[in-house]
């Protein structure tokens, strides 16, 4: 029996900002389901089901998803929520309607992070309360602790993380709903203030409020609306080990199964040659370098070398988060997936603007949930009828 084509027939992504003190989480959700229902040509009516992704600690009350209903028209309707990524949404959105008992499913994603006090509190929480959390350390340490291990294991310098950072900075200048795009040089990023040798705070993503919405389609019901689909070609998702003591730390076992996972839905054989973008995690510099080669789009080790080379530039061999990522974007938890969705939405219909990467047909998408998590998620979308 043939698989069933699942489509992204619509999306709505709101400006990405440090603050949003004029707005509402509810609000800023609205303002994207508003935008991806007209993008589609559906009212909320239409949609069979629909999914929230939320972390009850973000959100700062249990049981988060009764929140959700109301600002994306799902009163009454079948609707769940997804405590991980966006993209683990998007999986589920994509398993629902190859049930064949679906035809129309939204998926929704916010961050309203300026509303969390005690950001470094919420992240530490996650971390083991008997072996980590009572040693007092915070999630950029660990992180510190990985850059320094996948450093070692790979010769990759702070001057290649810092070229990462320069990179995705400028292309967020390009990007209108960006809120972090600036004209760097590696030498400030270099000079920048410490965190966590050799961590600096530029190499860190800056937090960041948005939501996004995204209406899937059948292949059938997608014939006979408004927008342009995006076919999602193939999803992957795992978790590797959650203790700190026992995982691989300089490098990404998890993001290598999900792609695993994804490429084989997909088909594809040759990721390196047959993906033409991608928007990958890069919460952290050094992730972006770390998560290229556990895509399998360049060997363990060379991803130094595709910095140094250009070859993640937009107009480079294999453009790289020229949406900005999170570190240009903002980092925006459990909407990371989401922003980088859109954007690669945006590129596989044509309409990036200057950031346009000529000739899109494949792109990828990835996402990480961060520390102290081995969890993540990949996305391969194209624009092939």
């Amino acid at each position: 029996m043939r698989r069933r084509r699942v489509a992204i027939v619509g999306a709505g992504c709101t400006q990405l900002r440090a603050v949003t003190p004029e707005l509402s989480y509810r609000e800023l959700t609205h303002e994207a389901a508003v935008a991806a229902y007209a993008d589609a040509g559906v009212v909320p009516s239409e949609i069979e089901s629909f999914i929230s992704t939320a972390e009850d600690f973000m959100e700062g009350y249990s049981i988060a998803d009764e929140y959700s209903p109301d600002q994306i028209g799902a009163v009454l309707k079948p609707t769940q929520t997804i405590s991980g990524d966006a993209l683990h949404s998007l999986s589920v959105g994509v398993m629902e309607i190859m049930t064949g008992r679906f035809d129309l499913v939204a998926v929704q994603a916010m961050s309203k992070a300026s509303n969390v006090a005690t950001m470094g509190d919420v992240a530490n929480f996650a971390l083991d309360p008997v072996l980590n959390r009572q040693l007092g350390n915070t999630a950029h340490f660990v992180a510190g602790l990985e850059m320094a291990r996948y450093m070692y294991e790979t010769g990759t310098t702070r001057g290649h993380c810092a070229a990462v950072v320069v990179k995705n900075r400028r292309n967020a200048l390009r990007n209108p709903l960006a809120g972090f795009g600036c004209d760097l040089t590696v030498e400030q990023v270099l000079d920048s203030e410490p965190v966590s040798h050799p961590l600096h705070r530029l190499d860190i993503s800056p937090q960041a409020d948005g939501a996004a919405v995204f209406v899937l389609a059948s292949a059938e019901a997608a014939k006979g609306l408004k927008g342009t689909p995006v076919w999602v070609e193939g999803v992957g998702w795992c978790t590797e080990s959650a203790s700190l003591e026992s995982r691989s730390w300089g490098d990404s076992p998890a993001t290598a199964l999900a792609a695993k996972a994804a490429y084989e839905t997909a088909g594809i054989k040759t990721p390196a040659k047959e993906i033409h973008f991608v928007e990958l995690n890069d919460e952290y510099s050094y992730k972006e370098l770390q998560h290229l080669e556990a895509l399998g789009l360049c060997p363990r080790g060379a991803a130094r070398n595709f910095i140094e080379g250009g070859l993640t530039e937009r107009g480079g061999a294999l453009p790289v988060n020229v949406s900005g990522g999170a570190l240009g974007c903002g980092h925006l938890f459990e909407a990371s997936g989401a922003h980088k969705l859109y954007e690669a939405v945006l590129q596989l219909r044509g309409c990036a603007g200057e950031r346009q990467v000529k000739g899109a047909e494949v792109g990828l998408v990835h996402a990480w949930r961060g520390v102290p998590t081995t969890s993540c998620a990949v996305a391969v979308l194209s624009n092939r009828t």
